[in-house]
């Protein structure tokens, strides 16, 4: 029996500035394989929030003359509105300030005490409050008297205090038979090979507490010492599931997690210390961690420094939530770094959208209201023609759901759109508007096998494009209970009789 349970999480977002496109990007892209799963009737689990802890909290908060949970509330609303307006179906909003996460956080801590994984010494190091992050001496480079990451690129300081470690170095064998069991717990293949020579480096043990500062969750029995916060954070993973009850309904549902999406900045954290807190402590690691590239404005990261950040909720106001996904989601590259700029949203709102989808739409909609009264009749027999458009569009779809579990999103999207391309030229090849006069009957099968495609084409588009295609979906009075991915495995979408709705014009065509 297939297991039709799936469960998928975004990274948590650190609340100590605005969202940005990097945060768009990754819940967008969470939200389109969430959407896919429940159109192909799984039941899906979607999990984003907010990390709340930490120093660089602490600053930020005292910057604004705010207490931290004060901070907190006020920035972390901004990131939950930003659900809605990217239009997210997430159905949990975690922060690692509740109770709930509290409780996992401590049952976690307690467990590796317990399997002998933590211990008591000194920490000296550099130590980045930007990432959050501690880094080894081959990993700082320094500029005008001043270190930096060489990973990240951001500063770096000496730090010097008692700590909590956790015995990450004796799990690096046991990290890599892991790996070696499990291929692709890691993609895309690039990022599991980066992990892998990591690991085989050698791994040092890490430090997991901190004293120079209060924000934070207490070690237990220890006031002195707060959790470190990739330690506290990577758990809300399991919080959000009810853990450590695990005879809850949410835990037995859905842990292991099917999927983490992640920016490949935090993929160390997710993918090399993340599994090794979990085996630690006698929990099952997540199936998959997905890692994908940062969005890039040229050839460079967006930053403020640089000047060069395209704001996600102008470009929403300008040209559309559906616009943006879907631009997003086929611009950057399977796993890899995506440059994107305005002009270039305008040629994909133009090519892919206004002139291809929309204008498919459009123009079979109008026919049919113009010379059918909005009814096409149950279609009666198939041409080669047909036969021909019907085949290259199975051939198209073949590989769709694997293409998803594959977490590649260009080649799905590629193959849509494709078929939306053929439709078109079926429509021109078949030309429906010369048969009105004198064989109506074949003019009907040509529509009702164009508003068939439509139908397939606005599913498939639907995790990616939800209101247009939605809107489409509705003009054709399709049944919600039927907007499901069941054409995949040969069954006919519409047999009988269809009636329209109006369908205004979708996508304008950007200047």
């Amino acid at each position: 029996m297939i297991h039709k349970n799936f469960y998928i999480t975004t990274p948590i977002y650190y609340p100590s500035g605005k969202p940005h496109m990097g945060h768009a990007y990754s819940s967008i892209l969470a939200d389109v394989f969430a959407r896919f799963k429940r159109n192909d009737n799984y039941k899906v689990h979607f999990l984003t929030g907010t990390d709340e802890h930490g120093l660089k909290i602490q600053r930020a908060a005292e910057k604004n003359n705010l207490d931290p949970l004060t901070y907190c509330n006020k920035i972390s609303k901004i990131f939950k509105d930003l659900t809605k307006k990217l239009n997210l179906s997430n159905d949990d909003f975690i922060r690692t300030t509740e109770k709930r996460h509290y409780k996992s956080v401590n049952d976690i801590w307690n467990r590796l005490v317990k399997s002998g994984d933590i211990y008591l010494s000194k920490y000296k190091g550099w130590y980045s409050v930007s990432d959050e992050a501690y880094y080894n001496s081959d990993e700082i480079i320094e500029k005008n008297k001043k270190k930096f990451s060489t990973f990240s690129g951001s500063t770096v300081e000496w730090v010097e205090e008692d700590s909590f470690f956790f015995k990450l170095s004796t799990w690096e064998k046991k990290l890599l038979e892991f790996y070696d069991k499990n291929e692709k717990f890691i993609l895309p293949i690039s990022r599991r090979n980066e992990v892998i020579n990591f690991v085989k480096s050698g791994l040092k043990d890490l430090s997991v507490s901190r004293t120079s500062f209060t924000w934070g969750i207490k070690v237990p029995n220890n006031n002195k010492h707060v959790i470190y916060v990739w330690l506290d954070a990577l758990i809300n993973y399991l919080s959000a599931l009810n853990f450590p009850n695990t005879n809850d309904k949410l835990y037995k549902n859905f842990w292991p997690a099917s999927l983490h999406v992640i920016g490949k900045d935090i993929l160390r954290f997710h993918a090399i210390y993340w599994p090794a807190f979990l085996l630690a402590a006698d929990v099952e690691p997540p199936t998959r961690i997905f890692s994908h590239g940062w969005i890039l404005s040229g050839e460079k990261k967006m930053s403020k420094s640089r000047g060069n950040i395209l704001n996600p909720l102008e470009i929403i106001k300008t040209y559309g939530i559906d616009e943006l996904r879907y631009y997003l989601m086929k611009e950057v590259p399977h796993g890899s770094d995506g440059s994107i700029s305005l002009k270039n949203l305008e040629n994909c709102i133009n090519s892919d959208l206004a002139n291809n989808y929309g204008n498919l739409c459009q123009r079979v909609f109008s026919f049919i209201k113009n010379n059918c009264g909005n009814k096409v009749s149950k279609r009666k027999n198939i041409s080669d023609s047909d036969k021909k458009l019907m085949e290259q569009t199975k051939k198209l779809t073949k590989d769709l759901r694997n293409e998803m579990d594959k977490q590649n999103l260009n080649n799905y999207i590629k193959s849509v759109i494709n078929i939306s391309f053929l439709t078109n030229k079926y429509i021109n090849d078949e030309e429906p508007w010369k048969l009105k006069k004198n064989n109506t009957e074949k003019m009907n099968n040509i529509l009702h096998i164009a508003l068939e495609q439509i139908v397939k084409i606005s599913i498939l588009l639907n995790p990616i494009i939800p209101e247009k295609s939605s809107k489409v979906l509705d003009a054709l009075n399709i049944n919600t209970k039927l907007r499901n991915l069941a054409f995949l495995d040969g069954k006919n979408v519409i047999d009988d009789e269809i009636k329209i709705k109006k369908l205004d014009i979708l996508f304008k065509k950007t200047t």
